[in-house]
């Protein structure tokens, strides 16, 4: 059997594809608060605004290209097996060539219904959801990311394969949105653990600290793993 190498992956990874983080924004999105746009009180209060924001993000996506860590992460299917498991709602891993993905705060390219329970997924057929867009239901739609106060997914999933790991590496996280940040916590001792990023912070316990950005350290770490 191969090794398992569970890649957790935040918005730094994304961001060298030119896609904004939220603390890129500063809490703002044209003089609206992130929680008034990611939030279910705010789709309660405004839903076209929620809509266009997330038509916004969606459009910045499409237009986005993996880079070379994304790509890198994707080649290490080469010798072993290869569980991303990512905070980003984008499709960079996927369309890197990278097969096991789990978005644990959801993903952009696709809608839900609302009201309805479970509610049904479906993936998008254009850069856009609009007020009027429903269901065969009759429900209207909304984009199927997680937003404040919304459970995380995948969780449990995800936590048995960080149990599991030979190797983890952690990359493009702050490590401050809970439940996910959590689970590096989850790795065995036995497991080899890399934290990288490109500013000095508070790294987890038992984790070699790599300074540096995604595109510039995560190539030549995977080339080493894969030459081991």
């Amino acid at each position: 059997m191969k090794d398992k190498i569970v890649v957790f992956t935040g918005a730094g990874v994304s961001a060298e594809s030119g896609l904004k983080t939220f603390r890129d924004m500063g809490g703002l999105w044209h003089e609206h608060r992130l929680e008034d746009v990611a939030s279910p009180q705010g789709w309660q209060r405004d839903p076209a605004t929620v809509l266009r924001f997330y038509n916004e993000r969606r459009r910045g996506v499409l237009a986005a290209r993996p880079n070379a860590a994304h790509e890198a992460i994707a080649r290490l299917e080469e010798r072993y097996e290869v569980v991303v498991i990512t905070q980003n709602i984008d499709d960079l891993h996927e369309r890197a060539g990278s097969s096991n993905v789990l978005h644990v705060h959801g993903e952009i390219l696709k809608s839900r219904s609302t009201g309805l329970t479970p509610p049904r997924i479906y993936t998008l057929k254009g850069p856009t959801i609009e007020i009027g867009d429903l269901c065969e239901r009759g429900s209207q739609l909304r984009p199927d990311v997680v937003w404040f106060g919304e459970a995380v997914r995948h969780m449990d999933e995800a936590e048995a394969h960080f149990a599991t790991a030979a190797k983890v590496l952690a990359i493009g996280t702050s490590l401050t949105v809970y439940p996910a940040a959590g689970l590096v916590d989850c790795a065995p001792l036995s497991a080899e653990r890399v934290f990288v990023s490109p500013e000095v912070q508070q790294v987890p316990r038992h984790y070699r600290f790599m300074q540096g950005t995604a595109v510039e350290t995560v190539p030549p770490l995977v080339q080493r793993w894969i030459s081991q």
